[in-house]
Formats: C-alpha cells, sequence, structure tokens
C-alpha cells in the first residue's frame, strides 16, 4: 500500500474501495536533495464520507542516515473541479455553475516528503535543540513517529491556495514553493505543539499588525526572486524600521533576510535546471547574477554542488 493510500483509508474510517477511483488530475515534482511532492484529485463519488485528515511523519534509521525524511500527507474533499481551463469554459463564463457539467466535487490528496539537508537549514540557527520542532527538523530526534490530525484553519487555507491557485510556469514554482514551506511551519506548529514558545523575544511583535508586516515583506521577497531587493526598499515597502524588520525576521522565521532569500533563489534555481531543463547561463541571468561564477558559488554552497553538477543526475 502506498502512502497516497494510507491518507485516503484514515480520511474514509475504513478500507477504501480504490477501484471506484478515478484520478482528474495529478502533479508531481521531485528535486535531489529538497522536496519530493505530488498532488492528486479524483472524483468524488456520493457514498464517500470523507473526513478531511493530516498525518506528519517522522522517519529516522539510525544506521542509514540516508533513509531519514519528513512527510506530510493530506487528505481534502469538497473542493470543485473543473474538466476544462475556467478562462475557457462556457458555463464559467456565462456564471451557469448550477447547470454546469464540467464540475464534478473532488477528493484532494497532497504528500510533502522533505530531506534532513533541506529541513536542517531552517534549523540551523539553533545551536541547540530544545524543542521537538528543533529535534526534529534537525534530525536528532531518535524515533520515528507519525501525528494524525485534523487540518487546523491556517494548513486548510495554505491547502485550499496550492489547489485553486492560477499561477504558471515560474510564478507558480515560486507560488508553489513558498506554500510548501508554509505547510511546513503551519504543519509542525499544529501537531509538534510547541506552545511554550508564544512569547516574542522582540516586544514589538506582540503587535500583530508588525508580525503581519514581517510575513508581508516575505512575500516581497518571493515576488523579487529574479530581482534583488535591499533592506532599506523591504522596509519602506512594509513600513516598518530596518532593524525591527531583520530582527522580527529572524525571530518568526528563525532565519536572517539574506540567508532566506539565497535559500528561495537557490531552490528555484534547482526547479529551473531540474525540471525546466535551462542551462547554467539561462538561470544566472533569470536570478539577476552579474556572472555565472557568483551563481556557481551561491549555488555550491546552498547545496553541495556545482549546478552543472545537478544537470547530470
Amino acid at each position: 500500500m502506498d502512502h497516497q493510500t494510507d491518507i485516503l483509508s484514515l480520511a474514509y474510517k475504513q478500507p477504501f474501495l480504490y477501484n471506484e477511483m478515478e484520478l482528474l488530475q495529478e502533479v508531481a515534482r521531485n528535486v535531489p536533495g529538497s522536496v519530493q511532492y505530488a498532488i492528486k484529485r479524483y472524483k468524488k463519488q456520493p457514498q464517500w464520507n470523507m473526513e478531511d485528515t493530516g498525518v506528519l511523519t517522522y522517519h529516522y534509521a539510525r544506521n542509514n542516515t540516508a533513509e531519514n525524511y519528513l512527510e506530510l500527507k493530506f487528505c481534502v474533499s469538497g473542493n470543485v473541479y473543473c474538466r476544462q481551463k475556467q478562462t475557457e469554459c462556457d458555463y464559467c463564463k456565462l456564471n451557469t455553475t448550477r447547470s454546469c457539467v464540467e464540475k464534478v466535487d473532488s477528493v484532494d490528496v497532497l504528500s510533502f516528503t522533505f530531506t534532513p539537508a533541506y529541513l536542517q537549514q531552517f534549523a540551523k540557527a539553533h545551536k541547540t535543540p530544545v524543542t521537538l520542532t528543533d529535534n526534529v527538523l534537525s534530525f536528532v530526534h531518535t524515533s520515528s513517529f507519525s501525528k494524525i490530525l485534523p487540518l487546523c484553519g491556517k494548513t486548510r487555507m495554505a491547502i485550499e491556495a496550492l489547489l485553486n491557485h492560477t499561477y504558471t510556469d515560474t510564478l507558480e514554482n515560486i507560488f508553489i514553493n513558498a506554500q510548501t514551506q508554509i505547510l511546513l511551519l503551519y504543519s509542525t506548529d499544529c501537531m509538534l505543539g510547541d506552545r511554550e514558545e508564544a512569547s516574542f523575544t522582540c516586544k514589538f511583535l506582540a503587535n500583530e499588525a508588525d508580525r503581519e508586516k514581517i510575513i508581508k515583506a516575505r512575500e516581497i521577497l518571493l515576488q523579487h526572486i529574479g530581482e534583488p531587493i535591499t533592506i532599506k526598499a523591504l522596509s519602506r515597502k512594509v513600513a516598518i524600521n530596518e532593524c525591527y524588520l531583520k530582527k522580527g525576521f529572524k525571530e518568526i522565521f528563525g532565519t536572517t533576510i539574506f540567508d532566506f532569500y539565497q535559500s528561495q533563489r537557490m531552490e528555484h534555481a534547482k526547479y529551473l535546471l531540474y525540471d525546466k531543463g535551462l542551462s547554467v547561463t539561462e538561470v544566472s541571468l533569470i536570478l539577476g547574477y552579474s556572472s555565472i561564477s557568483h551563481f556557481s558559488t551561491a549555488f555550491k554552497k546552498h547545496t553541495g554542488i556545482k549546478p552543472c553538477e545537478l544537470l547530470l543526475r
């Protein structure tokens, strides 16, 4: 039984009738040393009574670290799938959804598998892991486990954004990469339960409006993957002091603005090289590097390999 049928059985609360499944849509991506994800959308049958479910699985192999991974799996139902693109569907154009024969209810199954190397970039700011989340992301927690919980509101919203976005090509990859990290954030927060960390070292973060500015700054960084933005310009866009921006960003996301931005650029570079088949020269230009050597150095620092080596895999 594969990972996806596992989550379907959990959501269905009994053995699932797999021969009734009609696959409507499938998206899959696998970049070495990063994140592997798959999204499958099935037509929902009237007799299916599904409960939205999430599972966090931490796999630790003491004698074979290459087998270590963290996996998030979700099953959600109730979304509507259009057999045509909504921009081309006459029913959508005429807003006659009640009589639409192109739209069907769906059951969506999502899985995200993270490698230790990818996760440790978020935990490296902590010299001595003290919470379960730190231990898990650092892969120093020495026993495997799974946690099954109903989806919290924040996680549900992130999943719905993934399923219903309208981005394509490069913007789609940036969006999915960002939403994947948001899912990781919300899932570890909801499922690992380090609630004692609710207070902030930076007192101004007790203000929800200031926290929203920090989160908005992250979104703007993601929008400028190919056109670097200075911290001064970023602070002006979100209307917050530069010092507060840097301190707040580090506390909320566990990394500096520069390290986060570089990490996102390199993850996008891996996608362009590995999935899109672009050349090293093309990718360095897209990401705004002044020279291929500068890009190659940054890429190797983040991934441990040269861009050309990824192309050979």
